[in-house]
């Protein structure tokens, strides 16, 4: 570390120390797409790799999507909660249109999806959230894949070599979105092709009576703030 390094750090810690602020060590997480994020801390499970966030709970992600983590040389102030005045009552937050969705590390692929596309990012996150809540790798039993879970056919139509690769699954499964999106004219009905297939669907004639695909459509919808 040169001397205008440890002069810049020092002066940082002393400023909060003297602030009576409390500090916390944290640490850099370099992206293989060159972004950084700084967190709390991390930990490595097998393949994948959960990150604490400076704001509050984790993410989980492939270990490969990281290149390295550096621990950050600046101590930052953990954030005080606010002081009430004595006959002060607290109130509650207005709940915003994302107030349920978690942050994650996807956020600009799924933005550049759908803007590309043209459907709602807020909308498509929900979805990721709910299909495989941000595990890349996530496979279910009836065959789909990664983050938004695409089936094999959805795969081929699109022609995703690797459908474990966040940035081509998101693409496709946001394609695949679009194209029920137009073709049904409402989200719930898309979103349900999207859950049942698109036979059940017009087999039923609207979302069919299943409980898994109601309660998918009506979690998705909650999430981003359409219901």
């Amino acid at each position: 570390m040169n001397v205008l390094r440890m002069v810049r750090v020092t002066a940082a810690t002393c400023v909060f120390t003297l602030a009576g602020v409390s500090l916390a060590s944290a640490e850099i997480v370099v992206m293989t797409s060159g972004r950084t994020v700084s967190v709390k801390g991390h930990k490595v499970s097998g393949d994948t790799t959960v990150l604490t966030l400076r704001t509050g709970g984790e993410v989980t992600l492939d270990s490969t999507l990281i290149e390295k983590i550096l621990q950050d040389e600046v101590p930052y102030p953990e954030p005080e909660p606010p002081k009430l005045a004595a006959a002060e009552t607290p109130k509650l937050p207005a709940l915003s249109r994302m107030a349920q969705l978690r942050e994650t590390v996807y956020g600009e692929l799924i933005e550049a999806a759908a803007q590309t596309h043209g459907v709602d990012p807020v909308l498509v996150q929900a979805l990721i959230q709910v299909e495989s809540n941000y595990q890349p790798r996530a496979r279910s039993n009836k065959g789909a894949m990664g983050l938004m879970q695409i089936m094999p056919a959805t795969a081929r139509e699109y022609n995703v070599r690797n459908a474990y690769d966040p940035k081509s699954n998101i693409d496709a499964g946001v394609r695949k979105l679009k194209s029920l999106i137009d073709k049904y004219g409402v989200f719930e009905l898309a979103l349900a092709a999207y859950n049942a297939g698109e036979g059940a669907v017009e087999r039923f004639n609207g979302i069919p009576p299943y409980r898994e695909t109601q309660s998918y459509v009506s979690r998705i919808l909650s999430i981003a703030g359409r219901r």
